[in-house]
């Protein structure tokens, strides 16, 4: 893969700008939605079950409230990144999201009540996440793309080492309410300050907005999600996020069950998040210089094996399967900004992005619903029901073996205009 050498050399310095905005999306995902929710929302359920009485499934059905909204709102905060800007649309989203999420404090015994605040942090999470963040990133690097992405969403892998740990201390010391508060407020006094000061665009990397989102054309966005790579990948994010949000969700209460501690179940959770920080480090590494695609494939089966380790009832078992599916969702979170960035324009970037979320979104609203029935039906989290969670991600690594190589175009420095190269003849299947 040819690259830019200047691009490549004035990105490869510590006083390149871009490094600012990354370290500010850096934090700025450590707290958002992609972090906080799938990362303690297991710890939060028998705590609110032993006080309002609520069941296990009625309990996931906030995650599915949580995660509809975002798979409707995603392509539309991913046409305001597109027209308005990063900036402009991830501060009021972090202000909506920490808030909402620090008003679980104050639940009362409805369920509409708790249904009603994940609904609200849906329509503002993906505004803190590294959708939001990637497409600032993006017009600031070619060369080293790959890598400053991975560092974005290594944010997540941060996070959630260190906000599991923090919840399950706050709820041992101080309670559940004091813990909803806590963490929502760390999201507006970590995020605010830093996006508002550092997070901005490359100038002159992108065509001027003219203010109005009906100035990017949308029959260009529908002729790119009718595309081969592009339903391939979203058909690919469907199929893992419901293995991977099926069992984080649960993840505490699975541990809990099975006589783990609320202690040790957080270290699990700690430990995959440990294991993303250093798949999302690894996978900015390997993207850059390897074909993504065979890659995610790789990252897809791996998944699945960690399933298998969870449903093996001992401790040893659990850290592993966490720090393996760990790993390879801190890959899958680099990847899809970065095969989005090669196969289309960076014009339409942050829009397809949202279109991408929504279909991870759609995953998230499945998965721990059908954890939390198969839960209900039987009063237990059988292994063999747990097992099951291993197919769809298997599901997603065939999707994957079907993707094209990368387009003949690629895009230096950000801008609409294409630079033609000669671009590898990548092939999944002949190179495994």
């Amino acid at each position: 893969m040819r690259t830019n050498p200047i691009a490549a050399e004035a990105e490869s310095t510590l006083r390149y700008t871009g490094w600012r905005v990354v370290t500010a999306a850096f934090f700025g995902v450590m707290v958002g939605y992609s972090v906080l929710i799938p990362y303690t929302f297991s710890l939060f359920i028998k705590p609110l079950s032993a006080e309002f009485g609520w069941r296990r499934d009625q309990i996931s059905v906030a995650l599915g409230c949580v995660a509809i909204t975002i798979a409707v709102c995603s392509p539309l905060i991913g046409r305001l990144l597109d027209v308005f800007g990063p900036r402009r649309t991830i501060l009021p989203c972090l202000v909506i999201f920490g808030l909402g999420f620090a008003s679980l404090s104050l639940l009362t015994s409805s369920l509409l009540h708790f249904y009603l605040t994940f609904i609200l942090l849906g329509l503002a999470g993906n505004g803190t996440t590294q959708l939001a963040y990637s497409r600032a990133v993006s017009t600031w690097f070619f060369a080293h793309r790959g890598m400053a992405l991975s560092l974005v969403s290594s944010g997540a892998g941060a996070g959630a080492m260190i906000l599991p740990l923090l919840a399950s201390w706050l709820l041992h010391r101080e309670g559940w309410r004091a813990a909803y508060a806590v963490l929502g407020l760390l999201v507006v006094a970590v995020g605010v300050p830093l996006t508002s000061v550092l997070v901005r665009e490359s100038r002159g990397a992108l065509p001027a907005r003219s203010g109005s989102i009906g100035s990017i054309a949308p029959e260009s966005i529908r002729s790119s999600v009718g595309t081969r790579p592009f339903l391939l990948l979203v058909a690919a994010i469907l199929f893992y996020s419901i293995s991977f949000n099926g069992m984080i969700s649960h993840l505490s209460a699975v541990l809990t069950d099975r006589g783990i501690s609320l202690a040790t179940s957080a270290q699990a959770l700690s430990i995959m998040g440990g294991a993303g920080l250093a798949g999302r480090l690894s996978t900015g590494f390997l993207i850059d210089r390897f074909f993504a695609v065979r890659v995610s494939l790789v990252f897809f089966v791996a998944t699945a094996a960690g399933v298998l380790f969870l449903s093996l009832s001992s401790v040893p078992f659990a850290f592993l399967g966490s720090a393996i599916i760990g790993f390879a969702a801190g890959g899958e979170s680099d990847i899809t900004p970065f095969l989005l960035s090669r196969y289309f324009s960076l014009r339409r970037f942050s829009t397809l992005y949202g279109v991408a979320w929504t279909a991870f979104a759609v995953g998230t609203a499945i998965g721990p619903i059908l954890m939390g029935r198969l839960y209900a039906s039987t009063g237990a989290y059988q292994s063999r029901e747990i097992e099951l969670f291993a197919l769809p991600t298997l599901l997603s690594a065939i999707l994957m073996a079907l993707m094209p190589a990368y387009p003949t175009a690629v895009d230096y420095g950000g801008s609409d205009s294409l630079l033609a190269v000669a671009a590898p003849s990548h092939r999944v299947l002949s190179d495994l």
